[in-house]
């Protein structure tokens, strides 16, 4: 009789648990189908029952303690869900759970405790929507040169700037925003920002949306910030520090927009394998052909190789060990292999790709984003060669 070492039995049982959320996020995923996709899409309406589905079944809350009600689950586990999520409903399911599950945890990691017990709970609930406001249209991927101050008066914080693609900006209650309150040091660039947890007040904030090529579901905005007030209370960690705070979170992001990218890849490739075996010309499934069947297989190669590193980046980090380079590997490969993927389905599907009837083109459209957001492809190789080879730096 073979006796398994507890290491392996521990292992399988990590297996089974992952695979249990993977089936229970698919679950319900596809329980919203394309056409239910395309009609948001098409209207560009926000997907409120997906979100609301999910919300009730727990899964904003995958990352939250159980003490303010959530799963207590790591970023290998949201990953997981994401991917499901992504695979379903593109960008546009995936970007409305992703902006539930990720904007809070600066809160979580650095909030006050009486910031925790007031906003954590209802955030697991799925019952706050957050917008996220970082990005300047000046200062590109440079945070160090926003230029959105907050400058204290009579004891509270008056914020003026400007932000743009901030995402949820159109339904949110609440934003969180990154803001100069002391100016830039050359020495020291990416002091002196704070982070606020901030009511998005109608009144002092002009939400403008951006009309743009994907996930139009999911709006993106400017938003002009003209005397917008802030409570001490509402201060995420100190004074100053709101960027440290923001780079504790890029890692598990950039490892679960990986999984995203690796979604819709794959949810592409099954649509393409379907049509390849079923599309006849010439007396033949278009599948006997190698020149269609071989990029498929390849993609399939690809999107295995990317989801193994998403993974690997996943498990460091919920072990609390080091994984900058993989998290930034694994968001290269999985906008890369998930747009080439739905890319080759489009191909694959011919002059039917082109059709929204097909469905295809929107994953190609909302896939692209990826490979921008949240940080450029470039920037990736930037920190691969800087961090990992050693190279100088250009910029």
């Amino acid at each position: 009789m073979i006796t398994l070492s507890p290491a392996f039995a521990a292992q399988q049982e990590r297996e089974r648990d992952l695979n249990d959320v993977r089936e229970a996020a698919r679950k319900l995923a596809r329980k919203f189908d394309h056409a239910y996709w395309r009609k948001c899409d098409k209207e560009e309406t926000y997907p409120w029952d997906f979100v609301n589905a999910f919300a009730k079944a727990g899964w904003m809350g995958i990352l939250m303690p159980e003490e303010y009600g959530g799963m207590g689950l790591g970023v290998t586990e949201a990953a997981i869900m994401l991917q499901e999520v992504a695979a379903a409903g593109g960008m546009s399911g995936g970007s409305a759970i992703h902006f539930y599950v990720f904007p809070p945890q600066p809160i979580l990691r650095h909030g006050s405790t009486a910031m925790k017990d007031k906003y954590l709970a209802s955030i697991a609930r799925g019952e706050m929507l957050i917008a996220f406001g970082v990005t300047e249209p000046t200062a590109g991927v440079d945070t160090s040169r926003i230029t959105t101050r907050a400058e204290k008066k009579d004891g509270r914080w008056v914020v003026h700037g400007q932000k743009v693609w901030t995402t949820n900006a159109q339904n949110a209650s609440k934003i969180l925003l990154l803001a100069r309150t002391s100016p830039r040091d050359d020495k020291k660039p990416l002091d002196g920002m704070t982070l606020f947890f901030a009511n998005l007040d109608r009144s002092k904030c002009d939400v403008r949306v951006i009309d743009k090529l994907g996930r139009a579901a999911v709006d993106s905005n400017e938003v002009f910030i003209d005397g917008l007030e802030v409570a001490d209370e509402d201060v995420v960690g100190e004074v100053g520090k709101g960027f440290n705070y923001l780079l504790d979170g890029l890692n598990p992001e950039r490892i679960v927009v990986a999984m995203e990218g690796i979604g819709m890849g794959k949810a592409a490739l099954e649509m393409a394998v379907e049509y390849a075996n079923t599309r006849v010309v010439f007396d033949r499934p278009i599948g006997m052909n190698q020149a269609v069947a071989h990029p498929l297989g390849e993609c399939w190669i690809k999107l295995q190789a990317a989801e193994q590193m998403a993974l690997r980046a996943a498990t460091l980090y919920d072990n609390h060990q080091p994984c900058g380079a993989e998290a930034n590997a694994a968001k290269y490969l999985g906008a890369e292999t998930g747009f080439d993927a739905c890319d080759q389905a489009m191909q694959t599907h011919g002059g039917y790709g082109y059709a929204k009837e097909y469905h295809i083109e929107r994953y190609w459209r909302e896939v692209r984003l990826l490979r921008l957001a949240p940080i450029s492809q470039e920037m990736v190789l930037n920190y691969i060669t800087g961090k990992v080879l050693g190279l100088p730096r250009s910029y």
